[in-house]
């Protein structure tokens, strides 16, 4: 047994404190932002419950986008895929195309989730302007686009918060550091 308690800490614990140090050094994540986003959204196509819950697509129809080293447009034709889960939380699923003011095309796939007390949500279903801080609205992005300028968008993780209002989205993009 002594040989075994000997055989453990001398392989385990140099590997073990070789664990903590390599720990101490990893990254803390901060945030940048990168760009502010208003989407532009037709009527709700309420599809009714499927397998996988209340089923919403809803159009996008435009909208523009600005941060520090970025802006442009958004094309319209995309559209958020949401399934309503029975306690009222909404998974998101936005995709849609982003044109930057020097013609570079950014297509963008955008998955998260909105949830709230169902008081807040019967208000926002009736269309009521309701402010963000009632509410939860994260997303996570992935980007494509061709090679240049952009491209480091498909090499960042970027997240962001949003604010639903009666015809559009707010949302707000960061670079995760």
């Amino acid at each position: 047994m002594k040989f075994l308690n000997a055989l453990l800490f001398a392989f385990l614990l140099p590997a073990m404190a070789q664990s903590v140090s390599a720990q101490s050094s990893l990254a803390e994540p901060s945030l940048e932002f990168i760009f502010e986003a208003k989407v532009t959204l037709d009527t709700v196509q309420e599809l009714g419950i499927t397998t996988y819950g209340k089923r919403r697509i809803i159009p996008i129809t435009g909208g523009s986008f600005e941060g520090p080293n970025l802006k442009g447009t958004v094309v319209p034709g995309g559209a958020d895929w949401q399934t309503v889960r029975t306690d009222g939380t909404a998974d998101l699923e936005a995709r849609y195309t982003l044109k930057t003011d020097d013609g570079a095309l950014i297509y963008i796939q955008n998955r998260g989730i909105r949830h709230a007390k169902p008081e807040v949500l019967k208000r926002m279903a009736r269309g009521e302007k309701v402010d963000p801080s009632e509410y939860y609205m994260r997303t996570s992005a992935t980007f494509e686009v061709a090679e240049g300028k952009y491209d480091w968008l498909t090499k960042t993780v970027i997240i962001s918060t949003g604010a639903r209002m009666k015809d559009h989205v707010v949302l707000k993009f960061y670079k995760v550091k």
